[in-house]
């Protein structure tokens, strides 16, 4: 027999899981957009998210709030990073119509999610960070996309002022590893990488080879600022700090088709009707497309 606090725990687990699986599948294709409907042609479309997993205030408000964009964009390659247990538990149990890659158990962690009816997952590996004090690392998956093999890395790197440089030679290693990535291969990397503009220059601006998506799309105002406290007050920081955390960084493969960014959007812009923001970033919704190849243009 159920004792009636037994049943109402029951009831409210029920209606809480119905409540994450509206927010996720709410959205028929009918009611998308033309836009979102690029999600299903040739377009690739990336999204990059610090969902802030160790701020415990407003959970469930701020998990259906990030089940409803990953509903709606249904990206083919989702990067996401200070995942909790919780939240992973949460994202797989609903997000079934993907595959789930985690950079770590223990503490919290990056992961890399692949919708499976778009992308072919090959394998993954786990690079450690050997010096870092926050557990960090570089989590890389090798993906096939209509025929296009990729290499996808996300990474949260060390934070704080005072980690300048261990999240500096965290930095070399992740560009290390998009040099050395399989030649044939296109190279994504995307995550909370707390970089201050004067830290990339510090050590020569961009490797050759290595662009920086933002700057690519030609350096959009309004896609500059992942990381706005004059707006976001989910940490209550008294100063106005405008930074650009979260960067995409792109290797093209040295052979075949190109593939090009079309759009950058900053999502997750608004408050919930809890009065909080899903995050204290915003993520990055980045559209890509293969361009011909060097050869096919040649003969053209």
């Amino acid at each position: 027999m159920h004792t009636p606090s037994t049943e109402c725990k029951s009831t409210q687990t029920l209606q809480t899981s119905f409540s994450l699986q509206q927010a996720y599948w709410g959205r028929s294709f009918t009611e998308q957009s033309a836009d979102e409907q690029k999600t299903q042609s040739s377009h690739l479309t990336l999204l990059s998210w610090n969902i802030d997993g160790l701020d415990t205030d407003n959970v469930f408000e701020r998990a259906k709030g990030l089940l409803s964009h990953l509903g709606k964009y249904r990206a083919d390659v989702v990067l996401l990073q200070e995942l909790v247990p919780v939240s992973w538990k949460i994202l797989k149990d609903i997000m079934k119509d993907y595959q789930f890659l985690q950079g770590s158990e223990d503490g919290y962690f990056t992961g890399i999610l692949l919708r499976k009816d778009r992308v072919q997952f090959l394998q993954s590996n786990i690079v450690k960070y050997p010096t870092t004090e926050m557990g960090r690392n570089l989590l890389i998956a090798h993906v096939s996309f209509l025929g296009h093999p990729l290499c996808i890395m996300t990474s949260h790197l060390e934070s704080g002022k005072a980690s300048s440089q261990e999240r500096l030679n965290q930095l070399r290693r992740v560009w290390k590893w998009i040099k050395e990535a399989p030649q044939d291969h296109t190279v994504l990397f995307g995550g909370d990488t707390n970089l201050r503009d004067w830290e990339v220059k510090k050590l020569g601006g961009l490797p050759d080879g290595i662009s920086d998506v933002w700057e690519m799309l030609g350096a959009p105002e309004e896609s500059r600022y992942t990381w706005d406290t004059s707006i976001n007050d989910n940490k209550e920081i008294p100063d106005s700090i405008r930074l650009r955390f979260d960067r995409l960084f792109l290797r093209a493969a040295a052979e075949g088709a190109k593939l090009q960014p079309e759009s950058m959007t900053l999502i997750g812009l608004d408050k919930l009707k809890c009065d909080y923001f899903i995050s204290d970033h915003r993520g990055i919704l980045c559209t890509f497309i293969f361009g011909a190849s060097e050869e096919q243009c040649v003969t053209d």
